[in-house]
């Protein structure tokens, strides 16, 4: 198929993703997302502005805060998001993970509550990956999707798990289609898109367009997602306030915002999402002038320690405080049948984990496989005895301010070669597998998505900038990775930009992105 030079002036289509182009990128879909995108592009490039200038404060030595203009707002015990549907109401057990049609049929039917479809931290954001995992949600909205190999058939059962998708955050663009002489915003073409398919199906099927928001920074940036929610609604004719959104609460900054965030979404957000790697990861990226903000080695820095614990204490606590989910963090073994003692200590791990999540008051958690489903379901029905959520668990006794969310412990001492070796040996072997298409990558047993990429790399530059490792020991590290894995050439130089540069790369999709075709 040779795409199209041109779809109506100013617009340009560089992206040939083969039959499935013709079936999503229909003439009234590019319409309705090149409208999103002209609508709401200015704003968009103000809020990538706004971080630019909280940046260089921060570099200066400022640090964030509860904002002063929005206390009232806090302090209003009145209001509330608008009641979950009832095919969110329970939310115990969610899988995640990429939109290849394989993955879609086995998450729908993995037992799990939900399956947040994923064209964001588990996707490769290759132009075909992403136009064919479109058509792949299509087609599992309209239940004709199969997927069939020599030794099984796959196909859709009676029960699925209900559907959510996970657009690209705010930061990233598709050089794929071009609208006024620049690339359109990622986030605005896959929610455009997915929203355009699949809506009003969704609503006709007593479900609904569900999303997951990530990488949100402040309440200003979920305005923005409120804009475009509206704005989509409107111009197909959908209800108002049909589109839900779950947030993540995986930057800093968002934390002290949690309750403004929810406030911009009340008529729409349903719940709040910890994420670790990518908390842990905003915390070197926000901070990556300061020694006081130096992470030790990633291993160490668990969900107990006090920072972490504050942030997701908070968490739960804003939002049950306002009728909202909220939902823990990532299991991401992958069960190896072929080890099975290792396998049995790895799902103690994954109990042990679920057993702190749901006695914290999380309503539910996530995992990576399906084969962990069953674990974490077990935790949960165990300990919520037949209720479908946590919601009555209000947490009144915590109480976190500013310096508990920011109580990094300095323990630069604790950087270990074995840290070291762990961050080269995840970053460059993660960085080759989605070079060359894969977002969602088993390594060592782990599922590895961009957000732990994130961290290993950022964890390399942190501590190389604060000379808390040497030269011979990353030299060491390179060399047994490299010896084990082979010289992985196009990953190694895009570790070294967002690794082992001078300047801080503020997410390695950006220049990863230009690499992809």
């Amino acid at each position: 198929m040779t795409p199209p030079d041109s779809s109506g002036p100013g617009v340009t289509l560089l992206g040939d993703a083969g039959p499935a182009q013709e079936e999503v990128l229909t003439e009234p879909a590019l319409a309705f997302v090149v409208g999103l995108e002209r609508q709401l592009r200015d704003s968009r490039q103000a809020i990538l502005a706004t971080r630019e200038l909280l940046q260089a404060g921060f570099d200066d030595g400022l640090l964030p805060d509860f904002l002063s203009d929005t206390s009232s707002l806090r302090e209003d015990a009145g209001w509330r998001v608008r009641s979950a549907p009832a095919d969110l109401i329970d939310r115990r057990v969610e899988i995640t993970g990429p939109v290849d049609r394989k993955m879609v049929i086995n998450a729908l039917n993995s037992g799990a509550q939900t399956y947040m479809a994923d064209f964001e931290d588990s996707n490769s954001p290759t132009w075909p990956n992403c136009i064919e995992g479109q058509a792949n949600l299509m087609a599992a909205v309209r239940r004709t999707i199969s997927f069939d190999t020599s030794q099984k058939e796959y196909r859709l059962e009676s029960k699925v798990a209900t559907l959510m998708m996970r657009p690209r955050g705010w930061h990233l663009e598709d050089k794929h289609l071009i609208v006024d002489g620049r690339p359109i915003s990622a986030s605005l073409l896959d929610f455009g898109l997915f929203i355009f398919h699949n809506a009003r199906l969704l609503i006709q099927s007593g479900s609904g367009p569900y999303l997951y928001l990530p990488k949100l920074e402040s309440y200003l940036e979920a305005r923005l997602w409120e804009q475009a929610c509206s704005l989509a609604e409107g111009e197909l004719a959908l209800p108002a306030g049909s589109i839900r959104a779950t947030v993540l609460i995986e930057n800093v900054l968002a934390a002290f915002q949690m309750d403004e965030i929810l406030f911009e979404l009340r008529d729409r957000c349903v719940g709040l999402n910890a994420g670790r790697w990518d908390y842990l990861f905003s915390i070197i990226r926000k901070f990556r002038a300061r020694t006081d903000f130096v992470l030790p080695d990633r291993a160490a820095v668990t969900m107990t320690v006090p920072f972490m614990q504050s942030y997701t204490d908070l968490l739960v606590k804003t939002c049950h405080r306002r009728g909202a989910h909220a939902m823990g963090g990532m299991a991401a073994f992958v069960p190896n049948r072929h080890d099975l003692r290792g396998t049995e200590m790895a799902l103690a791990k994954v109990t042990q984990d679920k057993v702190r999540e749901v006695g914290q008051g999380f309503d539910g958690t996530w995992v990576a496989h399906p084969d962990l489903v069953p674990t974490a379901a077990a935790v949960f029905d165990e300990r919520m005895q037949g209720s479908p959520n946590q919601l009555e668990r209000g947490r009144p006794e915590v109480r976190v301010g500013r310096e508990e969310l920011l109580s990094v412990p300095a323990t630069p001492g604790q950087v270990s070669e074995q840290g070291i070796l762990l961050n080269v040996s995840v970053g460059l072997r993660y960085l080759d597998s989605w070079l060359a298409g894969r977002g969602a990558v088993a390594i060592d047993n782990l599922m590895e998505d961009a957000a732990t990429a994130e961290i290993s790399r950022s964890q390399i530059w942190q501590w190389r900038s604060h000379s808390l490792m040497t030269p011979a020991q990353l030299e060491a590290a390179l060399s047994r990775v490299a010896a084990e894995n082979g010289p992985m050439e196009a990953a190694s130089s895009l570790f070294e930009e967002v690794a082992l540069g001078r300047d801080f790369v503020e997410f390695l999709t950006i220049p990863g992105c230009r690499r992809l075709p």
